[in-house]
């Protein structure tokens, strides 16, 4: 098979990773042609994908009937029809896991988002997603609010792998990377085996831009927007090339720890004057992940541009560019703040729209 526009992607350090997981996309072999023709090695899932399957088929009825003669709560029914989705999933990318040495072939299962300020709770359904799916290539995925921290740290403390997910600032990524790392010092202090675990650290990427151009837009300002997603996420990269080097790093590594990779999510370009694929073209770098939706898979199949490094350019006027955005009048914190809220309450709001998608589901299984 000739190679792809995204074979050439990961030849430069991308890992690409779809943002979506279906019982269709398991049923039809869609994912399986993923993995084949597109260069996709990893799976993100979260509760809007699957409410959207959930709703628009017939594929899980008759799973859904098994589990309601046992369960009524729809948090379970959705934790037991989401659980074999990814136990598929798992097995279809072992073998990527196991080709590449635990580097990609993970599959992502979000906790419960109306958890994400809960730090003991969020720990423990973490704990039990591992132990329930018990596949060694799941990734549990966890929010970087505060109290998420010290559940991530938890986590990686007993081995487990984590995908963090919902990070919008250069700053909560600093924190995001030392609990990390406190939890391989803590697990490697037990006599646990750090080569065990991984960890992706999921910045957004056009969501800062959406937030930002807005904020430009009402201040008049137009040479600024669409900047500081792409920059963020560079200053982003810097921080990890510098927190995973030096004697802190050096020992972990030296009993078999990873680096915990940045992973760009949010990737598709949601202003339509952009151009479609910017958000992979414009991050490319060794050691990376981008988890893009399906239109953008196709659309850099299409016509995108595997430039080498680019993750490593402009990083200096990307620092300048947050200057520049504070001089305009754009405070770099309430922006990253503002996301975070509402992207908390993005995905609980979806999570409260599955619930009620399986409680109507449950009312017209039982109907008919």
């Amino acid at each position: 098979m000739a190679k792809s526009r995204l074979h050439d992607l990961s030849e430069r350090g991308v890992s690409v990773w779809i943002d979506s997981l279906s019982r269709e996309m398991l049923e039809t072999g869609e994912l399986e042609r993923l993995l084949k023709e597109d260069a996709v090695v990893g799976v993100t899932s979260n509760p809007t994908i699957f409410q959207k399957a959930l709703s628009t088929g017939d594929l899980y009825d008759e799973q859904l009937q098994e589990v309601l003669q046992d369960e009524d709560d729809p948090t379970e029914i959705f934790l037991q029809l989401a659980k074999v989705d990814v136990k598929r999933a798992c097995a279809l990318l072992r073998t990527v896991w196991d080709g590449g040495g635990g580097q990609d072939g993970y599959v992502s299962l979000e906790v419960d988002p109306t958890l994400a300020y809960d730090r003991e709770r969020t720990f423990e359904q973490a704990m039990r997603f591992h132990e329930e799916v018990d596949e060694p290539n799941l990734l549990v995925k966890i929010p970087a609010t505060k109290p998420g921290l010290g559940a991530i740290e938890d986590s990686i403390a007993k081995g487990k792998s984590i995908n963090i997910t919902l990070i919008f600032s250069l700053e909560r990524h600093r924190a995001v990377i030392d609990s990390y790392l406190r939890g391989l010092e803590r697990l490697v202090a037990a006599g646990g085996d750090p080569s065990a675990v991984a960890s992706v650290a999921s910045f957004f990427v056009s969501r800062v831009d959406t937030e930002t151009d807005r904020r430009l837009e009402e201040l008049g300002n137009e040479e600024l927007q669409g900047k500081l997603g792409i920059a963020n996420a560079r200053l982003a990269y810097q921080q990890y090339l510098e927190a995973f080097s030096g004697s802190r790093w050096e020992f972990l590594a030296s009993k078999g720890a990873t680096p915990q990779r940045c992973l760009w999510a949010s990737t598709s370009t949601k202003n339509p004057a952009y151009r479609d694929v910017m958000y992979a073209e414009e991050l490319i770098g060794p050691d990376t992940v981008n988890t893009m939706p399906a239109e953008t898979i196709a659309a850099f199949q299409d016509h995108g541009e595997a430039r080498g490094g680019t993750l490593a350019e402009g990083v200096d006027e990307a620092q300048q560019l947050l200057e520049q955005l504070r001089e305009a009048g754009i405070d770099y914190d309430d922006v990253v703040e503002t996301l975070e809220a509402e992207g908390v309450q993005k995905f609980a709001d979806s999570f409260e729209e599955l619930l009620d998608g399986i409680r109507a589901k449950r009312a017209e299984l039982a109907a008919a």
